[in-house]
């Protein structure tokens, strides 16, 4: 006999193993939505995992004369086996030029404070207190992220802010307009990981000076986000110069 049984029924168990896998990556979501991150995140990565690998050896197989005839399979297989297999590689391909990190301030000497926050986030999420050595790593990682001046009052500056923050969908959770400040809460679009952020403006002869922090409420590194949330804030507020009283 020439049969060889076994080899014939890898092209179809890795075409299989790859459609699931496929599906997990949006029940992974679903599990990190649901409250549960820690179990969804390492679903989610496993997944991403095992799709790399797929891939690999789907298209290995696919070159093989052996499964000429099962080619369409093995290259359907890869194409389910891509979406995980791309997120992998981005994120080992990422995770290098990102600090592990996850409180992000524009006031490295003087970080703006949260007054409401607290009450919101959950006895597993991540503290708000202050850590130095982050505080040089971000220096490290950020060098660009700066107090912002404006000619602005500091009403003006207050106003305008909020607005700013309402344009880019941030959730206002508490403000002091006689203080100058107010926090918020942004979510992640994806895992719907929620975020708080510190704004705090100050008077100066010159207008204001407007500093953010924005510190996520899990994980250990936000692989940048933090730190371009804030730069959309600045840059979107600096788009405006109308209206500087």
């Amino acid at each position: 006999m020439t049969d060889h049984p076994r080899p014939a029924r890898l092209p179809t168990l890795l075409f299989y193993f790859s459609v699931t896998l496929l599906l997990t990556l949006p029940l992974a979501v679903l599990v990190v939505r649901s409250g549960h991150w820690q179990q969804g995140l390492l679903l989610y990565a496993l997944a991403c995992l095992l799709a790399a690998i797929t891939a690999l050896l789907l298209t290995v197989l696919s070159v093989l004369p052996r499964y000429r005839q099962q080619r369409r399979r093995l290259l359907t297989g890869l194409a389910c086996a891509l979406p995980g297999t791309l997120l992998f590689l981005s994120v080992v391909a990422g995770r290098g030029d990102y600090p592990a990190i996850h409180d992000i301030t524009t006031d490295l000497s003087d970080p703006p404070t949260f007054s409401h926050a607290p009450s919101l986030r959950g006895p597993d999420s991540n503290p708000l207190d202050i850590k130095p050595d982050s505080l040089g790593a971000q220096q490290d990682a950020y060098p660009d992220l700066q107090s912002l001046r404006s000619e602005r009052s500091a009403n003006n500056a207050f106003r305008h802010a909020l607005a700013v923050a309402d344009q880019l969908g941030w959730k206002i959770t508490w403000q002091d307009a006689d203080a100058w400040r107010f926090e918020a809460v942004d979510t992640t679009a994806i895992m719907a990981f929620k975020d708080d952020i510190a704004v705090r403006i100050r008077s100066t002869s010159e207008g204001s000076v407007i500093d953010l922090r924005s510190v996520s409420r899990v994980g250990v590194g936000d692989i940048g986000a933090n730190a371009k949330r804030i730069r959309a804030f600045q840059t979107t507020f600096a788009e405006d110069q109308g209206g500087q009283l």
